[in-house]
């Protein structure tokens, strides 16, 4: 088979594709035969060795993925050969075929191809997470998503309409705001043209949002922690940015506020039962046509640095899948 190969720690164009060896399943293991991968920011710290997990070299990366069963280990039943799945791998994604243990595995919903499965898992089981169990965002309650037109950003824009909540999208260009509002947003801020606190203030009658889901950092967050409201709550989701932010809590105490941190992933091995319930939701909510992953481009594997450096530069809207020709 073939895979994108991680050798040595760098950027996107150290990646190469090979043919390696097709993996055996273990005893509750699935082999996957991948159609789609989705293309996430981790992808792009793996690579550089600056991911809180490091698998060992060589490795493929690529973290959620679409495809179908190829074999099974001897004590799997919940699956057989020709199974449509979806699959959370953590890496070795990024190949024609891919094993992991079927506590990993989900079965793909008749109402997905198997390049809007690859894109669902992460950033909807993400912005469910932190919406429903994190904040517990009320029907009324203002929501500020910084990022908004990535593949975060979006999923939280729209489940934060199924929420019954008001949403104000932030995000750095015009073109990415029009993403966000065709998903649902109500306001719009351009925060390269716009103070993002003055603005949020002018949107709320001087209040600030009850929640801010910010899957940035750095200066956004900075503007975002003297924007919320009393009792608001600040979801702390990811550091697009680059830059780690550091928070003065003397901040935290003025306005009576939380600020909570999101690891979906951590939260899905710890209390899997949540989690599938969570999962079953979201795909009622597909089917039911309320959300829809955005794929703003596909490529195939060789054009894997391509892709990461999409995400990179800031020029992806929603998501972008990699396909490997199946």
């Amino acid at each position: 088979m073939r895979a994108v190969l991680c050798k040595e720690h760098g950027p996107p164009e150290s990646l190469v594709v090979e043919d390696v060896e097709s993996p055996k399943p273990g005893a509750r293991q699935v082999l996957i035969g991948v159609h789609a991968c989705g293309v996430n920011f981790p992808d792009t710290l793996i690579i550089e060795g600056k991911y809180q997990f490091q698998p060992d070299m060589p490795f493929s990366p690529g973290g959620e993925v679409a495809g179908e069963v190829i074999a099974v280990g001897e004590e799997v039943t919940e699956y057989q050969s020709g199974d449509r799945v979806i699959a959370m791998t953590g890496w070795g994604g990024f190949a024609e075929e891919v094993l992991c243990d079927v506590g990993q595995v989900m079965p793909l919903p008749e109402s997905m191809d198997y390049i809007t499965g690859s894109a669902f898992s992460m950033t909807y089981g993400t912005s469910y997470h932190a919406l429903v169990q994190r904040a517990e965002l009320q029907p009324g309650e203002t929501l500020l998503v910084l990022g908004a037109s990535g593949g975060v950003g979006l999923a939280a824009v729209e489940l934060g309409k199924v929420l019954g909540a008001r949403v104000i999208a932030a995000a750095g260009s015009d073109e990415k705001l029009e993403v966000a509002r065709e998903h649902g947003a109500d306001e719009l801020i351009n925060y390269n043209n716009e103070k993002l606190k003055e603005r949020v203030k002018e949107l709320t009658g001087g209040q600030g949002a009850d929640v801010i889901y910010d899957p940035v950092g750095g200066d956004a967050f900075d503007q975002a922690i003297r924007c919320i409201n009393w009792n608001g709550r600040l979801l702390v989701v990811g550091f697009a940015s680059g830059r780690i932010p550091e928070l003065r809590v003397n901040l935290a105490l003025l306005k009576g506020c939380q600020v909570v941190g999101v690891f979906w992933g951590a939260f899905a091995g710890r209390e899997p039962q949540t989690n599938a319930r969570n999962f079953k939701e979201l795909f009622t909510l597909h089917a039911e046509g309320k959300i829809k992953p955005h794929v703003s481009a596909t490529y195939p594997m060789e054009k894997v640095a391509d892709a990461l450096n999409a995400l990179l530069q800031r020029k992806v809207t929603g998501k972008v899948v990699l396909t490997t020709g199946r």
